[in-house]
């Protein structure tokens, strides 16, 4: 299986962009306990607090987010890529965003 990345971000920041809720997202690798998905953030939208699998990290393939847990933010750009830590934590965008989450479920 091969998925253009580019085309995906476009077509999910289009669609975050009419959504009224400023999100889109599509499950693009379900194989196992592994999950890939995309997700694209209009400015100013989030995603509320949440417990994180037992193994996750985040790639951001457009913009700018701030990914948030208990008491910290860390501010993370376009080709960065972050592991997700191990205790609830909140995703927001601070400019429209599209992200790669990859996640490893039990």
């Amino acid at each position: 299986m091969q998925l253009d990345l580019t085309a995906l971000a476009d077509e999910h920041l289009a669609a975050a962009r009419t959504a009224p809720h400023g999100r889109s997202a599509h499950l693009v690798v379900h194989d196992g306990v592994l999950r890939q998905t995309v997700i694209a953030m209009t400015s100013g939208t989030s995603l509320d607090e949440h417990n994180a699998p037992p193994a996750a990290s985040l790639q951001v393939l457009r913009g700018r987010v701030n990914l948030t847990a208990a008491g910290w933010a860390e501010e993370l750009a376009a080709g960065t890529l972050r592991m997700i830590p191990k205790e609830r934590h909140g995703l927001s965008a601070l400019e429209d965003s599209v992200v790669l989450l990859t996640a490893v479920n039990d």
